[in-house]
């Protein structure tokens, strides 16, 4: 099955032929609703102001290596998720709830922009914006902008990560076949693939260092 905005086959090279939503005639009603949903148009951004978007956009990018298309929208995703106050139903003590610190957060990554670049975040040149991200990051557990930079880091990237292997896009990526129920798995083990599956083709291949 390929419904229209159906992300490419393949996984960029690593699973050939393979596609997450030629299984959706397996899945039930209710979930290939949820799943093909997420393929039409982006929900209307309700909960960032511009400047907040602009700033959001670049760094969900950024974090998850998004720098061609077809892109997963990510941001978009987040978004619907912050509105509706959709949270993972915790949070750091040290932290503000996930909305507000997402937009102190944002806010505290343009300063640094502009302290460092004299401009905002999303019109400073990409190898600053990246030193920027990196520099939180590498602050570990110690104090950012009156915040646990560690935990500023989970925010964003649980919030990426979630946003983006929602869509099926990631799942050709990683030759995820997507929803189990209700037909379920028979091939359980390590390296044992279901008739429906594609194994990688570059099992060796490190994404990470490739840059893929």
């Amino acid at each position: 099955m390929t419904a229209p905005g159906s992300p490419p086959a393949g996984g960029g090279g690593r699973f050939p032929g393979f596609d997450a939503l030629a299984q959706a005639g397996h899945w039930d009603a209710v979930t290939a609703g949820v799943v093909l949903s997420r393929l039409g148009k982006p929900p209307d951004v309700q909960f960032f102001t511009p400047a907040e978007q602009a700033v959001a956009t670049v760094l969900c990018d950024l974090l998850l290596g998004q720098d061609s298309g077809p892109r997963v929208p990510v941001l978009e995703f987040i978004d619907a998720r912050l509105a509706g106050r959709e949270t993972d139903g915790w949070r750091y003590e040290d932290m503000p709830e996930d909305g507000q610190a997402w937009r102190d957060t944002l806010a505290y990554l343009d300063a640094d922009a502009d302290t460092r670049c004299g401009t905002a975040f999303a019109a400073a040149p990409e190898e600053q914006q990246l030193e920027l991200i990196q520099a939180v990051q590498d602050r570990g557990s110690k104090d950012w902008h009156g915040l646990n930079a560690a935990h500023v880091w989970s925010l964003w990237t649980r919030y990426a990560c979630t946003a983006l292997y929602a869509h099926p896009l990631a799942w050709n990526e990683i030759g995820f076949s997507g929803p189990a129920y209700p037909r379920g798995y028979k091939n359980a083990g390590v390296d044992k693939l279901e008739p429906f599956e594609v194994r990688d083709a570059r099992p060796s291949g490190d994404p990470i260092r490739e840059g893929a």
